[in-house]
């Protein structure tokens, strides 16, 4: 089952692999809440080290700019990114 909910708040993981990744460095170590839960899809970090598919639950995760740009960001921004679940833990 998925470990995540729509609502759930959820702080991406602050990573840095040597490979490759698909969770942004910009929302790195920021709280979001998980605006929609996309189903289990293969997951293109192991994919791309040739560790096969690995299917993982991904997530629409929706950040305030704010959160991700600091106070001085447009109050009124939104940012949405896909992030697979290995890529997140409880806020």
């Amino acid at each position: 089952p998925a470990r995540f909910a729509v609502g759930s708040r959820v702080r991406t993981k602050n990573i840095n692999p040597k490979t490759h990744t698909r969770l942004p460095r910009y929302a790195r170590g920021h709280v979001g809440v998980i605006e929609s839960v996309r189903g289990c899809c293969v997951f293109p970090d192991t994919v791309a080290i040739g560790e096969g598919e690995s299917p993982q639950w991904l997530y629409t995760v929706l950040f305030e700019g704010q959160e991700l740009w600091g106070d001085g960001a447009d109050p009124t921004l939104k940012v949405s990114i896909d992030a697979w679940e290995p890529y997140l833990e409880p806020a």
